[in-house]
């Protein structure tokens, strides 16, 4: 075999890379394509004006509201505590937002109620009646006017499966009909209410002048409805102020005004009514506990009384009175501590210092009670009882004066409450529509039609880095033998052979036939290039080594299996004694060509398991025969490189005029460079648009540093472009068309 020193140094230094960044070429590119990017601009250009002519205005309104800190009711400290949190802004936006208060604005608004003509999208718009007057009035919600018409709903109700379904209004003998689809739902004079016979429909009409167009009439879902307000809906906090700025857009200036406003207005009155219902619970709490304490406080009293008429006793000591006082000063202090912890708990944890502090405080004053009750133990029996049923009485007493002051403070804190917000800024709508803005949408059209137009065809440019002429191969150093055009009648084969394999869901070494081409087609244009390519063969294998022709590629999905198979048919159909080697023993399909099986065949036989008769099976073409891959071993390239397959080549060389191997590709595994040492002559298969210049590059640089040579390349799948117009031009004149 010659030395291939040479050819690997001019592998490794090719003369260009798919990296170069060729600015000359895509400036040209865009060249070639002015007319394209040019047409492709004026269109968005067109669109983006009509657009901007056609489409609806959108106007934009706010109102501004202000969340104050309320200080409470002078002189009444401890009960404008609980009045005295600041409003979080966080949760009044979602206050404003929530349910509570959407839902009795589209409640209010009747926002839940749709009125509008039955016209189909689009082309009703030119055929709908002239617009009514500016000076009339228009329902802005729950109703609809134009020139001949004027309706306006009062009230619509349905059930709940009804919800969101179009009913039709319109007139059946000169009264207003009320309909589902085909059937007739209710129909009364004009100022009756429509109402079905079940009465689960009810329609209520405000005013009812019908023209000739029926209208659509809808009860939307109430979180439909809230859902469509809240999209529309934007709240935003201004700086730090407590300001809360809502912002509202759409078609409609009036509706957006109204809707601002009546947001506003619902909000501030809900807000004056959490605040107070605080103080409604305090009292609702206290009017349950004062009974309660007084009829305490009477029971107490009755037991004093009568132990002192018992006792004979009406008078305590000046050291009993003492005591007396001190223990129901302490007790009243234990009781308001206890009051305040049931305060603190829900605030804090019993670690907090607060917390913490409290209980040394209520911890000191219990000591102080027990000290006091060591000293009531040490006075007389009867001093005793009435000192403790006296401090029953007195405490008593005291709980139920200070519950009377709580309630007449929560009742003139009630009628004296005042919400937190404000309304800053009533809704004003700007007289102006925000979007769209018609110059600057044709502008960005423009730009952006011929930057899209531009950028496709740069990017289809840098996307196609595939081989589409036998010049880029050959700027390689790369001779080209063979360009075989694509078949449509094999891809059409190939299409249907994979859909009966997909139905039969047959494993690839059971997978269907496929038809040889030479023998289906034989005129076919990609038989014709592989009779070109035999002709070839003839002249470039004059000075091989041996009768051992090497089919391979760089990557997969290249047309291997289909150039060594028809290349075969051909050569044998001189003539010639042909053998076709199916040396991809990992994936290799050879054998369907021949519709034959895939074993046994070549790993059989480098594995001791056949003999060399045993594997060798007719193609059914005369002088033609093949080896086909044989069950898939675990160490193909060990089995290749073993002394058997050499044995095995030099013994077929004197029964065959030629031999064809096919190999797995160089750049996936290395079989095809241990084939390549025992072959006389190597062919390189690339595809047309699927291998680019740098991976065949990479595939020649990897057979020079394996010291194989590559004789030249096929390239196939060949398809007709407008840039090798010339060369597609030859294939299709020797197709006959008698």
């Amino acid at each position: 075999m010659a030395d291939n020193s040479t050819t690997v140094q001019r592998y490794q230094q090719p003369q260009a890379t798919d990296d170069d960044i060729d600015f000359g070429y895509f400036f040209g590119l865009l060249l070639d394509n002015k007319w394209l990017i040019i047409g492709t601009a004026l269109l968005a250009l067109v669109l983006g004006a009509f657009y901007g002519m056609f489409a609806t205005p959108i106007y934009q309104g706010d109102t501004l509201l202000q969340i104050e800190k309320k200080g409470g009711v002078p002189g009444l400290t401890e009960l404008n505590k609980v009045f005295s949190k600041e409003e979080s802004a966080s949760a009044e936006i979602e206050i404003l937002r929530s349910r509570m208060v959407l839902g009795d604005v589209i409640e209010q608004l009747k926002m839940n109620i749709v009125v509008a003509p039955d016209r189909k999208p689009y082309i009703g718009r030119f055929t709908a009646p002239d617009p009514a007057p500016a000076f009339l009035p228009r329902p802005l919600f729950a109703g609809y006017r134009d020139s001949e018409t004027f309706v306006s709903v009062v009230n619509f109700s349905v059930p709940e499966e009804l919800e969101g379904r179009e009913f039709l209004l319109t007139e059946l003998k000169g009264q207003p009909a009320l309909y589902l689809g085909e059937d007739l739902v209710a129909t009364a004079p004009g100022g009756q209410p429509l109402e079905s016979e079940e009465g689960r429909i009810r329609l209520v009409l405000g005013e009812w002048e019908y023209g000739n167009e029926p209208l659509k009439l809808i009860r939307k879902q109430d979180v439909v409805a809230i859902n469509q307000l809240r999209g529309a809906l934007e709240i935003k906090r201004v700086g730090e102020s407590g300001m809360l700025s809502l912002v509202m857009t759409g078609p409609n200036k009036e509706r957006i005004k109204t809707t601002l406003d009546a947001i506003s207005e619902v909000y501030l009155l809900q807000n004056v009514e959490r605040r107070s219902a605080e103080a409604e619970n305090s009292l609702e709490f206290l009017a349950e506990q004062l009974p309660k304490i007084k009829d305490k406080l009477t029971e107490f009293e009755e037991k004093l009384n009568a132990y002192r008429l018992q006792s004979e006793s009406v008078d305590l000591s000046m050291e009993t009175q003492s005591v007396l006082q001190q223990s129901v000063s302490i007790e009243a202090r234990i009781n308001e501590l206890k009051a305040k912890e049931g305060e603190i708990a829900t605030r804090f944890t019993r670690e907090h210092p607060s917390y913490q502090s409290l209980l040394r405080q209520k911890a000191f004053l219990i000591e102080q009670k027990r000290k006091l009750d060591s000293q009531i133990k040490e006075l007389p029996e009867t001093q005793q009882e009435i000192l403790r049923l006296t401090r029953d009485v007195q405490v008593t007493q005291q709980i139920y004066v200070g519950l009377l002051n709580k309630t007449q403070e929560l009742r003139i804190l009630k009628a004296g409450t005042v919400g937190s917000v404000r309304i800053i800024d009533k809704a004003l709508v700007q007289p102006a529509p925000i979007k769209p803005k018609k110059a600057l949408i044709a502008v960005i059209a423009m730009m952006l039609g011929g930057m899209g137009a531009a950028g496709i065809v740069l990017l289809r440019a840098l996307l196609n880095k595939g081989i589409e002429s036998p010049d880029k191969l050959e700027e390689q150093g790369v001779a080209v033998y063979a360009t075989v055009p694509l078949s449509e009648k094999q891809v059409k084969a190939n299409k249907l052979v994979n859909i009966k394999q997909r139905r039969t869901r047959k494993i690839q070494s059971e997978a269907a036939s496929i038809p040889l081409l030479a023998l289906d087609d034989p005129n076919d244009l990609a038989i014709e290039a592989l009779r070109s390519l035999r002709t070839s063969l003839h002249f470039a294998t004059m000075d091989a080594d041996n009768k051992v022709l090497m089919i391979t590629g760089p990557g997969p999905a290249v047309g291997k299996s289909f150039i060594s198979a028809n290349l075969g048919a051909v050569l044998a159909q001189t003539g010639q004694r042909v053998l076709v080697i199916d040396a991809d023993m990992r994936k290799g399909h050879l054998h369907r060509y021949f519709q034959s099986d895939s074993q046994p065949g070549l790993s059989a036989y480098l594995s001791g398991q056949s003999s060399r008769e045993d594997i060798i099976q007719s193609s059914g073409i005369d002088k033609l025969d093949f080896i086909a891959r044989g069950k898939a071993p675990p160490n193909p390239s060990e089995l290749l490189m073993h002394e058997r397959f050499k044995a095995l080549v030099d013994s077929l060389s004197d029964d065959y005029d030629l031999i064809l191997v096919d190999t797995p590709p160089i750049l996936a595994v290395t079989d095809a460079a241990i084939v390549g040492q025992l072959a006389g002559s190597s062919l390189l298969v690339t595809r047309f648009g699927v291998n680019s210049v740098k991976e065949v590059d990479a595939a020649l640089t990897r057979f020079a540093q394996n010291k194989v040579e590559i004789k030249g390349a096929i390239l196939n799948c060949m398809e007709r472009r407008a840039t090798n117009e010339y060369g597609y031009y030859a294939y299709e004149y020797g197709k006959s068309t008698d």
